[in-house]
């Protein structure tokens, strides 16, 4: 299940024409409360998109009653039409749900620098919202609805103690960490205060989207977004909570990982021993971000080198006489020279564990990656054709 899994909420997936393929591409979710609590986390990017700016007004707020979101367009990159374009999308679904248009958040994505089509976006909104169902297939509706290049939709839902967890989100490429990575709609019935949902959310979000890096390009529209209804009446232990909300989240990041554009490999990099936190997540997102690295993977060949080469980079604390590397459970390098011989590590499974113990400290961070393809680039070299 998705979003619907938790009481309170509803959804809808439809197509209204804003892609080509004529495939669904505009989704609402809306809480039906009791509560309309509610914490989001966006995008870094400078350039953020006009639905990331219209969210984020509305969630300072604290209360969203509905989001809608549409694929086959970002909405960014269009200056002051896109921002009323943004806020007219929300102003009409807030009239269909006779809410106040600022608890009404907006998520896009797609092509930058492009308007949306209104006529038909506005229309898809009236169709999605007259259809909207609690039902699994109403979430299983709206997951559909906001893919891209994505192969598969990305849905979770957990039990926690009384109340529920749900989620979707969208993403194949650009997934790079910016407190956010692409689309994301959590929802849950418990009845917390918007204060414990956005500690939970940042809580869970640092360790789970925050540590995704497929291909280190970051979107201008990357939305986290949490819904809480009440709806269950349950107020559970925020730190419980929190714990179910980065799983929920852990899921979803994972499903991304191993639906990103191109990729043969799910590479997991593990850096263990590290003086700091911070140390070890630069250490492994160096690792993660390495081009040459992702290309060896891809063609199943263990070159440890090109790993040291990445940590080298960093200004983590580290000696280089000190450094460990394992490929898949074999340690091919030792004190930052040769180890056990490089042919005994086995490339061949999808999921692939590089690990670099720093012998620096007691920290650890792990970043999920994937390799460098010919299929990315293909993908990748006709995006807006």
């Amino acid at each position: 299940m998705s979003v619907t899994a938790p009481s309170g909420f509803r959804a809808a997936g439809i197509a209204c024409g804003l892609k080509a393929s004529g495939r669904p591409d505009v989704a609402v979710v809306i809480n039906d409360g009791p509560s309309a609590a509610a914490a989001a986390v966006f995008t870094a990017n400078r350039f953020k998109a006009a639905p990331v700016r219209w969210s984020q007004r509305v969630v300072a707020g604290g209360q969203v009653r509905a989001v809608v979101l549409n694929s086959g367009g970002a909405n960014a990159c269009t200056g002051q039409d896109g921002l009323d374009d943004a806020q007219r999308t929300a102003e009409h679904l807030a009239a269909l749900l006779a809410v106040p248009a600022g608890q009404v958040a907006v998520c896009s994505t797609g092509l930058i620098g492009e308007r949306l089509p209104m006529r038909r976006l506005l229309a898809g909104v009236d169709a999605a919202a007259a259809s909207a169902s609690a039902s699994p297939e109403g979430g299983a509706a709206a997951a559909n609805a906001i893919m891209t290049t994505d192969t598969v939709p990305k849905t979770c839902a957990l039990a926690g103690d009384g109340y529920a967890i749900g989620g979707m989100a969208k993403g194949a490429g650009m997934l790079a960490p910016a407190l956010a990575t692409m689309l994301v709609i959590l929802t849950t019935d418990a009845d917390l205060p918007p204060a414990d949902l956005d500690k939970a959310l940042r809580s869970a979000v640092r360790t789970t989207f925050d540590r995704l890096d497929a291909d280190g390009c970051m979107s201008t529209n990357d939305t986290v977004l949490l819904l809480a209804s009440g709806a269950s009446g349950a107020r559970p232990d925020p730190g419980a909570f929190a714990a179910g909300l980065t799983r929920a989240c852990a899921d979803l990041a994972g499903q991304l990982q191993r639906d990103a554009e191109g990729a043969s490999k799910a590479i997991a990099v593990q850096v263990t021993g590290a003086a700091t936190e911070d140390d070890a997540v630069a250490v492994a997102r160096a690792v993660a971000r390495s081009n040459l690295l992702k290309c060896a993977i891809a063609g199943e060949d263990p070159n440890w080198g090109r790993v040291l080469a990445a940590v080298g980079t960093t200004a983590a604390a580290f000696d280089p006489d000190r450094v460990d590397v394992a490929i898949n459970g074999v340690w091919v390098c030792r004190g930052g020279a040769p180890g056990a011989p490089r042919s005994q590590v086995d490339l061949r499974p999808r999921d692939v564990t590089i690990t670099v113990d720093l012998s620096a400290g007691q920290a650890d961070a792990t970043v999920l990656t994937t390799d460098l393809t010919a299929a990315y680039v293909h993908e990748n070299s006709a995006y807006s054709t």
